[in-house]
Order: structure tokens, then C-alpha cells, then sequence
């Protein structure tokens, strides 16, 4: 379980199902790995792999969002709480048609922190704690 101001987190997006909007097929979507890009592709970001039916798909975090975050907020963006906003960002992503097919989508500061947001307010993910 992930705490984050007042806010119950259980994890949704690690292992999920999605409707691909085109074809109407549902996607099963299993988290498999957090990896700072800095090291890998020397890009300012937190790279999230999962699998997407078997098919490897990257979400990239940008840093510059954990910054902006802490300023807001006081609070930090966790692994844990990254893997969810990639999560729940990819199953937007497939469910809207957006970028079928893609194996890397890279969000940027505000994608980042609405898909946070999002978090915090969806009723089947936070409870009142």
C-alpha cells in the first residue's frame, strides 16, 4: 500500500486490463520494470516497461515532474506512485486510441502530474484514510 497525504493507494495499475479502442480487443497490461534513463538512453526521465499483451511498451516519467511535484505539494512521487501514474496513463492511452502500436510514449511535465492528479481523485483507487 502507498500513503500519500491522507490518501490510501492500492496498487490498480500494476497488473490491469484495457479495452484497445480500435479494436475493441482487451489488452492485459503487467508491470515489469522502473529504470532511470539517465543511466540507459541518457534522457532526463523514469523509464516503466510494461507488457502489453505480451509486447514490450515504455512509459516514460520525466524528472523535471518530481521537482515540480515537490514544490507543489511538500511530498515526493515514490516508485511505487510512478508506476501508477504510467499505468494509469497507458490504460488512457490504449482505451482512447492514442498512439496504437506505440512501444515508448513520453509525457511531459503537466501529462505527467494531470495523470497524478487523476490518481488521487479516481474513487476506485483512493479511499479516505
Amino acid at each position: 500500500m502507498l500513503c500519500l497525504v491522507g490518501i490510501v493507494f492500492v496498487s490498480m495499475y500494476q497488473d490491469f486490463h484495457a479495452r484497445d479502442r480500435w479494436t475493441k480487443k482487451d489488452v492485459h497490461c503487467i508491470y515489469q520494470a522502473l529504470i532511470v534513463a539517465v543511466a540507459t538512453r541518457h534522457a532526463d526521465a523514469v523509464d516503466i516497461k510494461f507488457l502489453v499483451d505480451g509486447r514490450p511498451v515504455w512509459v516514460a516519467l520525466p524528472l523535471p515532474a518530481w521537482v515540480e511535484y515537490k514544490n507543489r505539494t511538500n511530498q515526493s512521487i515514490t516508485d511505487s506512485l510512478a508506476i501508477e501514474i504510467a499505468g494509469h496513463y497507458l490504460k488512457t492511452a490504449l482505451e482512447s486510441g492514442e498512439g496504437v502500436g506505440r512501444e515508448m510514449y513520453s509525457l511531459t511535465v503537466d501529462e505527467t502530474l494531470k495523470h497524478l492528479d487523476a490518481l488521487v481523485n479516481e474513487p476506485a483507487l483512493a479511499a479516505k484514510a
